[in-house]
């Protein structure tokens, strides 16, 4: 019988012959307890999640952006989010879209335009569990556009996740209140997009966040921190 890729019979090869019942079963246990160990250290570690804007973040900022072939991944994006992948975190992306309630272009388009991303960064090794989107315009009722922190909740639900243990990375202050408001263990703000302008803005809250240059600054400030 397996699980998780090891089976039961294996608690047992390579026990001393010398050693008498009680004392196998003693060493049995002791293995028991090592794989049940780890096993919850790779459950903990499947269950981070990096949740990321789009525009300005990922892929350069472009007003409205509606045609796949417009999409320029920013430098250093798939080599960092393939690093997060790879360390186990599982990648998320969480965009407004309020062209789409404002009349400026259809779901269709957002998902072809979603599409290319994922295909472009798809090289290296990125691949994305689920990407939310909140079509509706400012003045429109809406269950997760941020920054309603909703679909990081959902995301939590659907996939078993940690908010607590995640990072929410964003170019925008919306981006950072989503993850505060969703509990994650630290926001971060890149200086692409609109981030630079908005880090001038001295906003005294901007203390609680992580300023960095770019999504790769961004992954590699992930990466340090102890776990």
């Amino acid at each position: 019988m397996a699980f998780l890729g090891w089976r039961f019979s294996d608690l047992n090869p390579n026990l001393n012959p010398n050693l008498n019942l009680n004392s196998k079963l003693t060493e049995i246990k002791i293995r028991i307890k090592i794989r049940i160990k780890k096993i919850k250290i790779m459950i903990r570690e499947e269950a981070r999640a990096i949740f990321l804007d789009r525009d300005g973040t990922l892929i350069e900022e472009k007003n409205y952006l509606r045609r796949p072939e417009d999409v320029v991944i920013l430098p250093g994006a798939g080599a960092a989010l393939g690093r997060l992948r790879r360390a186990g975190f599982r990648l998320f992306i969480v965009s407004n879209q309020s062209g789409v309630g404002r009349g400026f272009f259809t779901l269709d388009d957002v998902a072809k335009v979603n599409a290319r991303v994922a295909a472009d960064l798809a090289a290296d090794g990125v691949r994305f569990e689920k990407i939310y989107i909140a079509p509706e315009a400012p003045d429109q009722p809406s269950r997760g556009r941020k920054p309603s922190p909703q679909f990081l909740f959902d995301a939590r639900d659907e996939f078993g996740l940690h908010l607590e243990e995640s990072y929410f990375v964003g170019d925008k202050w919306i981006d950072l209140e989503c993850g505060w408001s969703a509990g994650v263990k630290k926001s971060i703000l890149v200086r692409t997009g609109y981030g630079r302008e908005l880090e001038k803005s001295g906003h005294p809250r901007l203390a609680d966040a992580v300023v960095v240059d770019d999504i790769a600054a961004a992954a590699a400030w992930i990466l340090a921190q102890p776990y």
